[in-house]
């Protein structure tokens, strides 16, 4: 599986679909409508949908017994349908941060890809909740079970996961709608200005490396993106910033920080492995390097998550400690720079 393929995307997980009923449309239920409409679309799927507040008639939520009327407009978003991919229950471990009849939060270990692709058909977190938890949607020979959004296989952090068809459709309704709190923690190379601010642009995928996200100015090369972020604390050649998405796209993090000249440290992907600030110091390149064995990935972890609860309305939120090798990086850092002498001059940003 490519790195991009593995990122958070969570549009690819939903199929979205938009119709105009005919100017002779005679009454029916939309239930029974849209099975006529969406190919392989069961009455259930379509129900929970409903239910869940995922299908919309002339810009409002409807109910079941809804009956299609001449020119209605319906909109519609559904858990995408599954591959013909079959997935193999595997006993590997899961740290479960929260999990209830219709959901649960799942704390991502870096290293472990989400669902099943190309040359990557084990070991994945896709694997594991087959096996925790068999009664998924969209279980059996599906790829996919439960799965509301995704991160990547370098990135650590917070998932969730539905157990219901119910919970899937109103959740996904939830990061379509970008209502979702996802906050991220993240080590960049330099410093950021201004510390606090926006970055956005559109993304889209380079068309001279496939593996990675560029970022444009206009619209038509891309889909927007927009993420917020806050410096938490400053280390002179790198920063820890939070950073809050508006937007879900591949890999928007990490192409949007390096779009500012502050890519992601140890992010080889986007070039955060290229000494940017700081030669200056003593002994910068070697306890570099030995920052970079440490932690051999992108620094990035998603740290919190928040969202209505599918059945019950209420306000949730969820938040995890960095993964051991980001806690470890960090203390390394900030022990370097408290016994490096002050250096003034800015060499490179």
């Amino acid at each position: 599986m490519s790195e991009a393929e593995e990122e958070i995307q969570e549009e690819g997980l939903y199929e979205h679909y938009s119709f105009t009923a005919d100017p002779g449309q005679e009454q029916m239920r939309v239930d029974k409508w849209l099975m006529h409409k969406i190919a392989n679309a069961s009455r259930s799927k379509i129900q929970a949908g409903i239910e869940s507040g995922a299908v919309v008639v002339n810009e409002k939520p409807t109910k079941n017994n809804y009956r299609i009327k001449p020119h209605d407009i319906v909109r519609v978003l559904l858990p995408t349908a599954p591959r013909d991919t079959e997935v193999y229950p595997e006993n590997i471990p899961l740290d479960i941060v929260y999990e209830d009849d219709d959901l649960l939060i799942v704390n991502k270990p870096a290293g472990m890809v989400v669902h099943p692709g190309h040359n990557n058909y084990s070991g994945t977190l896709v694997n594991a909740l087959v096996y925790h938890f068999g009664q998924l949607p969209t279980k059996d020979q599906y790829h996919r079970p439960g799965l509301v959004h995704r991160i990547d296989k370098d990135t650590s952090g917070l998932l969730v996961v539905g157990k219901t068809e119910f919970a899937l459709s109103h959740l996904g309704k939830q990061f379509y709608d970008h209502s979702i709190h996802r906050r991220y923690w993240a080590l960049v190379w330099g410093e950021p200005k201004p510390k606090d601010g926006t970055i956005r642009s559109y993304l889209s995928r380079d068309p001279a490396d496939r593996r990675r996200s560029k970022c444009y100015e206009e619209e038509e090369e891309g889909k927007l993106a927009i993420t917020h972020y806050k410096t938490i604390e400053s280390f002179y050649f790198a920063s820890l910033v939070q950073c809050e998405l508006e937007t879900g796209r591949t890999h928007q993090i990490r192409a949007h920080f390096s779009s500012i000249k502050h890519p992601l440290f140890s992010d080889e992907l986007y070039s955060g492995m290229e000494v940017r600030k700081g030669s200056a110091l003593p002994k910068f390149k070697p306890f570099i390097e030995n920052c970079f064995q440490l932690m051999p990935r992108q620094a990035l972890h998603a740290k919190e998550l928040g969202f209505i609860h599918p059945r019950t309305g209420e306000q949730m939120f969820f938040s995890s400690d960095l993964a051991d090798d980001f806690n470890q990086l960090l203390n390394k850092i900030r022990k370097y720079t408290q016994a490096a002498p002050s250096i003034e001059a800015d060499d490179e940003d």
